[in-house]
C-alpha cells in the first residue's frame, strides 16, 4: 500500500504515458533506507499497461565488478547486440566478458542507447533500477550516458537510490528527494498494517518518525510479539530497522545464520553455488527454511532474494569477522567458472586478513580486463585493493600508481591525486615517480590551472628525462601543450628547454614542439620550417597517434596550411566516431572547430562545437567546456547572436582556471561584436588585448586585420601598426597564401593613395569567411572614394558570401552600407531553415545517403532521434522526402 506519495504518482503516471507516446523520459528516485522508493518502482510496473519491464535492483557485494548490473539488465536480450553498429556491440561483447578487445570506457554508453533503442522497436520499455548507489561505476557510467540522449524513443528510466555514504550523481535528470511522511498519512499506513492497541500505534508512530518501512515493520513486530516498544528517544530509522532485522536474524539456528550470510556476502550468485558454498560449510539447503518461514528472503532458482537491503546488511554486520571470512574463502572455492574469475578474486581479497600477495596478484588481473572493457573506475578499485594486500612496499607503491592512472581515466580526479601521492611516496622507480606526478599534473590542469599544471609536469619529467626518452617526450608534449593554453612565454620556454634536452636526439615531433614554442614566444624564423617538417612527418599518417596526428594538424593551421589542417581534423573525428572512441572527440572537434571558423565553415564549426560541449559535458571535461565555449562565443559573434556571444565569452572570460588562449579569443570575440556593431573604440581596447604576447601569433593572429581595421576606423595609424610586423612576418616565413591576405587587408586600410585599390584586389584570395570580411571594407573604402558601383559590387558579393555561410552577425553593417548608397540588400538572409546544429548534423548525413542506423551510430544518438531530427528538419528546408536533401545546399 502506498500512502502520501500522490505527487510522486502522478509524475510516474506522466512519465510512463510519455513513453508510450514516443518520448523517452527519466527520473531519479532518492531517499533514506525504507522511504518508499522500491514501493513507487513497483507502483510504476503496476501501471506500465502492456510495456515491457526491465527491472534490476543494485547489490552491495557486485558494486566493484565492472559492468555486473548491465549485464543483469540485458542477459535476456544478449541475442540483440546482432543488430548493433560493430564497434558498439563489440564494446558490449567485451564489458560481459564475451570478448578481449580493448574498448574505449564509454563506448558501452554508445551500445547501451543503442541497445535499449533496439528493444524499444518491439514495444515501449519501463526500465526500474533499484538501490542504484549499488551499482557498479562503469554500468551507471553507460547507463546515464545512455538516458541523456535517449530523446524519441518509447523509455522511460527509473532510478531509486539511498541516501547515504554512496552518492549517486546523475547530473541532467530530474531528481524527487522523498520526505518522510506527515503524521495523518504515518497514521493511515500503521492502520493498514496492523491492528494495534492505541498507546501501541502512538509508539510505533513515534519511533518511526515517517518511515514508511519503519511503519510497517515495527506495527509487525508489534503484532507478533505483543510487545510495546520500549520508551526511547528516536533514533534515524535506517539504523533502528537494522538493528530491529539483526535481532530477528540473531535469534535464528547458526547454520541458518551462516547460510544467510553467504546469500548476503554473494548476491549475485545462482542457487547451486550458494549451496555448494553452504556445504564447504556444513550447511544444507534446508537451513534456508527458518528465514523464509518469516520472510527475511526468498529462495528460488536464480538465486536468495531478500525482502530488503537491510536485511542483507544486517546478515552480514551481525556475523563476526572470522565467520565472514570463511564464508568469502567458501564462495571462492566453489566460483570455479571463468566467467566468474573477478567475482572470485574479490571474494579471495575479502577473505584476507592481512597482506596476500596471490590474492593481490588476483585484483591487479581482474584490473587489466576491467581496464580492456573499458571499465577504468573498476580498474582503479582493484588496483587499490591490490596495493593494500601487497606484502612489498616498491609493488603496493607501483600498484597505486596504477590505480590513479585508472581513476584518472575513470573522471575521479580526487580519488586519482590521493593514489598518485600515496604511490609516489612508496615507489623507488623513476618512472613510477614521473607517472604519478604526471597524474597530478593533469588533474591541475582541470581543477587549477594550465600553468600549475606546466609546472607540476615539468618537475615529474626530470627523474625520467635522461633514461626514458618515450615518457619524458610525452609528458612534456603535453606540458608544452598546457604552457600554450596558460599563454605563459616563461613556461613555454622551459618545456622547449627540456624537450631539447631529451637524449633520443632530434626528431620532428620534439623539434616541432620546439618550433611551436619559439612560435608563440616571437620568434617565427626558428619555429615555422620545424613546425611545417612534424606536421607534414605526422599528418600523411593514418594510423599515427591520435594526439600527434591532432599536434600535427594544429601545427599546420598555425603556419597558415588551412586546407591540409581542415582535412587532417575531418578524418582524425571520423575515424573517432568509427572506432566509438568518445573520450577523445571532444578533445578532436575542438582544433577541427578552430580550423572550420577561420576557414569560414560557420555551420560546419557550429555542429561541432555544440555537440563537443556536450558530450565534454558528460564526460566531465569541465576545462574544455570552457574552451569550446570560447569558440563558441565567436561563432554566435558571427551569426548574429550577441547575447549568446557575450554570455559565452564572460563565462570565459570568468573562469578562475585562467585558460590563456580561451580568454584571449573570448576577448577577441567582444572586439568582434564591437567592430560589427560601428563601435571602433570599444573594439580596438578589446582587440588589442587579444593580440597581445602568445594569444597574438597562435590562431588569435587572426585578430591583427581586425585590431588594425578597428584603429584604422578612429584615425589611429599608429595603434593600427602595432602588431602589423608580426603578421608581416608571419606572412614572410610562413609563405601563405592566407596569412599573405590578410597582410594586404591591413594594407590596403593603411594605405590612402593610388595603391590600396590594388591591395584589397589582391587581398581577395582566400577563404569564403576572411574574403567577404575584406569585400566589406573594401565596399566601404570605396564608397568613401565616391565609386557607388564598384562599392555596391563589393558589398552585394559580400552579404551574399556572409548570407551563405551563415555569418549573418555582418549583415546588419553590410545593410547600413548599401543603405547609405541609397541601395537595399539583396533579400531576406538565409538560415539554413533554421536546423539546429544537431538536425544539420543529421540532414547532411542524410544527404550523403546514410541511413538513421548508420547516421545514430556516428553521432551516438539512437536511430529514432534521427528520425526525429529529420522530421523536424523537412518543414523548415521546405522538402517532404529524403531524396530531395541531396540536392539542398547545406
Amino acid at each position: 500500500m502506498i500512502v502520501g506519495r500522490y505527487g510522486e504518482q502522478s509524475r510516474i503516471n506522466r512519465l510512463v504515458a510519455d513513453a508510450k507516446d514516443g518520448r523517452s523520459r527519466s527520473l531519479v528516485l532518492r531517499g533514506e533506507a525504507g522511504i518508499g522508493k522500491t514501493a513507487l518502482l513497483d507502483y510504476a510496473e503496476s501501471v506500465a499497461g502492456g510495456m515491457r519491464v526491465l527491472r534490476v535492483v543494485g547489490i552491495e557485494s557486485e558494486a566493484e565488478v565492472a559492468y555486473a548490473a548491465l549485464q543483469l539488465m540485458f542477459v535476456r536480450d544478449l541475442d540483440r547486440l546482432e543488430a548493433l553498429p560493430g564497434a558498439q556491440a563489440e564494446a558490449l561483447r567485451a564489458a560481459f566478458g564475451a570478448s578481449s578487445v580493448p574498448v574505449d570506457r564509454m563506448l558501452p554508453g554508445a551500445a547501451t542507447l543503442s541497445l535499449l533503442s533496439e528493444i524499444a522497436g518491439d514495444r515501449p520499455l519501463l526500465c526500474l533500477l533499484d538501490d542504484a548507489q549499488w551499482f557498479d561505476q562503469s554500468s551507471i557510467d553507460a547507463l546515464l550516458f545512455a538516458v541523456r540522449r535517449l530523446h524519441a524513443d518509447p523509455v522511460a528510466t527509473i532510478f531509486a537510490a539511498r541516501d547515504g555514504e554512496r552518492p549517486f550523481p546523475a547530473p541532467g535528470l530530474e531528481s524527487v528527494s522523498l520526505p518522510r511522511l506527515g503524521a495523518a498519512d504515518a497514521a493511515r499506513l500503521a492502520a493498514a498494517a496492523a491492528t494495534l492497541p492505541s498507546d501501541v500505534a502512538e509508539r510505533v508512530l513515534a519511533e518511526s518518525a515517517g518511515n514508511p518501512l519503519a511503519i510497517v515493520e515495527l506495527a509487525a513486530h508489534a503484532t507478533e510479539t505483543s510487545a510495546v516498544p520500549a520508551p526511547v528517544a528516536p533514533l534515524p530509522a535506517a539504523g533502528r530497522l537494522e538493528e530491529h532485522f539483526r535481532r530477528q536474524i540473531g535469534a535464528l539456528e547458526e547454520p541458518t545464520r551462516t547460510v544467510l550470510l553467504l546469500a548476503a556476502a554473494d548476491h549475485g550468485s545462482a542457487l547451486p553455488t550458494l549451496i555448494a558454498a553452504a556445504a564447504e560449510l556444513g550447511c544444507n539447503t534446508g537451513d534456508f527454511e527458518p528465514a523464509e518461514r518469516i520472510r527475511l528472503i526468498q529462495v528460488g532458482a536464480d538465486g536468495v532474494v531478500f525482502r530488503h537491503p537491510l536485511i542483507r546488511s544486517a546478515a552480514y554486520q551481525e556475523a563476526p569477522f572470522a565467520r565472514r571470512v570463511a564464508a568469502h574463502r567458501a564462495l571462492a572455492e566453489v566460483l570455479t567458472d571463468p566467467r566468474d574469475a573477478d567475482r572470485r578474486a574479490w571474494h579471495v581479497a575479502a577473505a584476507a586478513g592481512g597482506p596476500d600477495d596471490a590474492a593481490a596478484d588476483g585484483l591487479e588481473q581482474v584490473a587489466r580486463r576491467a581496464t580492456g572493457r573499458g571499465a577504468a573506475a573498476a580498474a582503479a578499485r582493484a588496483l587499490d585493493r591490490a596495493a593494500q594486500l601487497s606484502s612489498a612496499p616498491a609493488l603496493r607503491g607501483k600498484r597505486l600508481v596504477a590505480a590513479a592512472r585508472a581513476a584518472y581515466d575513470a573522471g575521479q580526479l580526487d580519488r586519482a591525486v590521493e593514489l598518485a601521492a600515496a604511490g609516489a611516496e612508496l615507489s623507488n622507480a623513476p618512472s613510477e615517480v614521473a607517472e604519478a606526478g604526471w597524474i597530478r599534473a593533469q588533474v591541475a590542469y582541470e581543477r587549477t590551472s594550465p600553468a600549475e599544471a606546466t609546472r607540476i609536469a615539468l618537475e615529474a619529467v626530470a627523474p625520467v628525462l635522461a633514461t626514458e626518452p618515450d615518457l619524458a617526450v610525452s609528458i612534456l608534449t603535453e606540458a608544452t601543450w598546457c604552457a600554450r593554453d596558460a599563454a605563459d612565454p616563461a613556461l613555454l620556454r622551459r618545456c622547449a628547454e627540456r624537450l631539447r634536452s631529451v637524449p633520443e636526439g632530434p626528431t620532428p615531433v620534439i623539434d616541432g614542439l620546439v618550433g611551436f614554442a619559439d612560435l608563440l614566444c616571437g620568434d617565427v624564423a626558428a619555429a615555422v620550417e620545424p613546425m611545417r617538417t612534424a606536421a607534414l612527418a605526422v599528418r600523411d599518417s593514418v594510423d599515427g597517434d591520435t594526439l600527434e596526428r591532432l599536434s600535427a594538424a594544429f601545427l599546420g593551421l598555425l603556419i597558415g596550411e588551412d586546407e591540409a589542417a581542415v582535412g587532417v581534423l575531418d578524418t582524425v573525428v571520423a575515424q573517432l566516431r568509427s572506432r566509438g572512441e568518445l573520450g577523445w572527440l571532444p578533445y578532436a572537434q575542438e582544433p577541427l572547430v578552430l580550423a572550420q571558423l577561420v576557414t569560414g565553415r560557420i555551420r560546419d564549426a557550429d555542429s561541432n562545437v555544440a555537440e563537443a560541449m556536450a558530450l565534454a559535458e558528460e564526460l566531465g571535461q569541465h576545462l574544455e567546456v570552457i574552451v569550446l565555449s570560447a569558440m563558441a562565443a565567436w561563432l554566435a559573434a558571427a551569426r548574429g547572436d550577441s547575447v549568446d556571444a557575450e554570455r559565452l565569452a564572460v563565462r570565459v572570460m570568468n573562469d578562475s582556471r585562467q585558460h590563456g588562449m580561451a580568454a584571449a579569443q573570448a576577448t577577441w570575440t567582444l572586439g568582434l561584436l564591437h567592430l560589427m556593431n560601428g563601435d571602433p573604440h570599444r573594439a580596438l581596447s578589446r582587440l588589442e588585448v587579444a593580440c597581445e604576447g602568445p594569444p597574438g601569433r597562435d590562431v588569435t593572429v587572426r585578430a591583427i586585420p581586425d585590431q588594425v581595421e578597428a584603429a584604422v576606423r578612429i584615425g589611429d595609424t599608429d595603434r593600427a601598426r602595432r602588431y602589423l610586423g608580426w603578421l608581416t612576418d608571419w606572412a614572410s616565413y610562413t609563405k601563405s597564401p592566407v596569412a599573405s591576405a590578410l597582410l594586404l587587408r591591413c594594407q590596403a586600410l593603411l594605405d590612402y593613395g593610388a595603391t590600396a585599390d590594388r591591395l584589397f584586389e589582391e587581398s581577395l584570395a582566400t577563404g569564403p569567411y576572411d574574403q567577404a570580411r575584406t569585400r566589406l571594407v573594401y565596399g566601404e573604402w570605396l564608397r568613401r572614394h565616391r565609386r557607388p558601383n564598384a562599392a555596391k559590387e563589393q558589398l552585394v558579393e559580400a552579404y551574399e558570401t556572409f548570407d551563405r555561410i551563415g555569418a549573418h552577425g555582418w549583415l546588419p553593417r553590410v545593410r547600413s552600407e548599401l543603405t547609405a548608397l541609397g541601395e537595399t540588400a539583396p533579400g531576406e538572409p538565409e538560415s539554413s531553415g533554421g536546423l539546429t546544429p544537431q538536425e544539420l548534423q543529421v540532414v547532411r548525413r542524410a544527404a550523403l545517403g546514410m541511413s538513421n542506423r548508420e547516421i545514430a551510430a556516428e553521432l551516438f544518438l539512437s536511430p529514432r532521434t534521427v528520425g526525429h531530427h529529420l522530421y523536424k528538419a523537412y518543414p523548415k528546408l521546405g522538402v517532404k522526402r529524403r531524396a530531395e536533401l541531396g540536392h539542398l545546399d547545406l
